[in-house]
């Protein structure tokens, strides 16, 4: 699959999440308002509720006290012959001062119908009572026309009826601002969100009061209500991750795949060569000339010789890797003068450095040098590491090669730098990858597999060291690496 595809599917795929991710939210938002409007709405019957209750007693009350006061004695009405003679002179014989209850009992001598009298009767009264109940102004303090408790136990009965079982707290004041009351357990959390509702609306303005109520909990019973959305949120934010990295993953296997054909590549080429030259080499060989001078075949038989241990170096380098990769490699580590080890390696080293126009300086300052390694792999690093700086030396400049040991605390500090052509800063954190060489694709001016500084990696890290790279590009590259001293680092078993 082209990368262009792979990044066209991805971003498809992201802004299609985004666009989820984004509805979710606006929908979890308009949730939460709506629900905030069902509270308010809710809050708001029951304080009407509460309050309307709170009235309905003290008119109760009222109307108790208006039915228990005596009255005085109805005065007597004479019959006459003729009912609707009667009925004009009754009417005729009420003053304008008599009560509307002196009437009432008047008509009790009336030829009416009995139901139809009574119900007159009860309605003229109770609008009487209920006027003198309602109407009538009172001097008694706001605080002592609210029975406190019975109000909590209104608010209580209800905010349940509406659906709301949440702690509350509330307090009254009159109308023009002053406290009269404060429940127990008041507290001033919430405060900032709070509902209020007028008591004794129908009464004089003096004589009104505030109801305020708060409610601590109310952003919590809000979001519990709609919960649901938070977890689908998440699970909308899982998938978006484990989308990228899919991505990633796919990214990632299609940069090894290029690799390893990469890899592919140079492997034929660097196998195609030793073999070319060893078949040509045999072929030389059944020349009767060539076997009738012993220079000339001895000369023939090292570069079969030659080739069939280059062939046999690059196939160790795989195979190596390919142990590593198992975790199969096997060490075999004893303690060893890594000071002898670099000087030799730096001697045997030192004719093919020449023979590029270089030269190599070795500067072993280390007082302790004692390390415990494999000494065979100990010595492919460095012979790695020194093959690296004339494979990348500069075609501008002869190559100087040098090679430090010294101590640092009670470790092994070994440094090999060069003045070969460095490396870029994004290379520069990938060259201890496998397969990854600077010189991708098919180009073969600098040969190799990308297996080389993997390899270090890998024995290093087995030997309990470090290493890292330091390089500027056009100026050149330095390894340093880390090794602890015998006795005073953990020892690797065989």
């Amino acid at each position: 699959m082209k990368k262009s595809t792979i990044w066209f599917i991805a971003v498809t795929m992201g802004l299609l999440f985004l666009g989820l991710l984004y509805l979710q939210v606006k929908y979890f938002e308009e949730s939460l308002h709506i629900r905030k409007e069902q509270f308010d709405e809710s809050v708001a019957r029951s304080l009407y509720q509460a309050c309307h209750d709170l009235e309905l007693s003290e008119v109760k009350l009222c109307l108790e006290r208006e039915l228990n006061i005596d009255r005085p004695a109805p005065p007597a009405v004479v019959r006459t012959a003729k009912p609707h003679e009667a009925h004009v002179a009754s009417r005729e014989a009420i003053p304008a001062n008599v009560s509307k209850g002196l009437f009432l009992d008047n008509l009790t001598a009336l030829p009416v119908d009995t139901v139809l009298r009574d119900s007159l009767r009860q309605r003229m009264l109770l609008g009487e009572v209920l006027g003198a109940a309602l109407y009538a102004p009172t001097s008694r303090p706001l605080a002592e026309r609210v029975d406190f408790p019975t109000l909590d136990a209104n608010l209580r009965t209800a905010l349940r009826n509406n659906g709301i079982s949440i702690d509350y707290h509330f307090y009254v004041t009159t109308s023009d601002g002053r406290e009269v009351y404060r429940c127990m357990d008041f507290v001033a959390d919430g405060m900032d969100y709070q509902y209020s509702h007028i008591l004794f609306p129908n009464g004089p303005s003096a004589q009104k009061g505030v109801l305020y109520i708060h409610f601590p909990d109310l952003h919590k019973y809000i979001f519990a209500s709609v919960r649901f959305f938070i977890t689908a949120l998440v699970f909308t934010l899982i998938l978006l991750i484990v989308f990228i990295f899919t991505i990633y993953i796919i990214f990632r296997q299609k940069r090894l795949t290029e690799i390893k054909n990469d890899f592919i590549n140079n492997m034929t080429h660097e196998f195609k060569t030793p073999i070319s030259t060893i078949s040509l080499a045999a072929q030389m060989l059944r020349d009767p000339s060539v076997g009738k001078s012993e220079a000339m075949f001895n000369h023939i038989s090292g570069i079969i010789i030659d080739e069939t241990k280059r062939l046999r170096f690059q196939v160790e380098k795989v195979l190596q890797m390919s142990m590593f990769d198992r975790k199969a490699a096997t060490f075999k580590p004893k303690e060893v003068d890594a000071n002898a080890i670099v000087q030799d390696t730096v001697n045997t080293f030192r004719l093919k450095v020449e023979a590029s126009g270089g030269v190599i300086d070795a500067h072993i300052d280390a007082a302790d040098a004692n390390v415990f390694v494999d000494e065979m792999h100990f010595t492919n690093v460095i012979f790695n590491l020194l093959d690296n700086a004339v494979k990348y030396k500069s075609p501008d400049r002869d190559l100087k090669l040098s090679v430090h040991t010294r101590n640092e605390q009670d470790k092994l500090v070994l440094t090999i730098a060069d003045n070969g052509i460095g490396i870029r800063r994004d290379d520069l954190k990938k060259v201890f990858d496998k397969f990854y060489r600077v010189h991708t694709g098919n180009r073969h001016d600098v040969k190799g597999f990308g297996l080389g500084l993997a390899y270090v990696k890998n024995i290093i890290k087995a030997l309990d060291g470090t290493i890292h790279a330091e390089s500027e590009w056009g100026k050149g590259t330095r390894f340093v690496i880390v090794l602890p001293l015998v006795g005073k680092g953990k020892k690797k078993k065989a």
